[in-house]
């Protein structure tokens, strides 16, 4: 290959990845990402998105795997559906 044909091959990469990261952009202004809830219950320890109870300072200080006032953020429709070793995961607080 020459030098042309290759600078012309890597300007053609770069706008076609610039497009795609256009259209995603788009999809998101125009309502199309998926919807998120906040699953109490189903967060390892230290991974949780955030409300880890009194003390804490939010995401990522919960103490106990399954920590049933810590939440993550799962795909809308999931949360209920999450099977761990304490139960399934819950869209309110789970009392310990």
């Amino acid at each position: 290959m020459n030098i042309r044909s290759l600078a012309f091959s890597a300007l053609t990469l770069a706008a076609m990845a610039s497009g795609a990261a256009q259209a995603a952009d788009d999809m998101k202004k125009d309502g199309m990402k998926s919807e998120m809830e906040k699953c109490y219950g189903v967060s390892m320890a230290g991974k949780n998105d955030c409300a880890a109870g009194p003390g804490t300072t939010c995401a990522g200080t919960s103490k106990a795997d399954y920590q049933g006032n810590a939440w993550k953020n799962v795909p809308k429709g999931t949360c209920t559906k999450i099977q761990t070793p304490k139960g399934m995961g819950s869209l309110a607080p789970i009392k310990a």
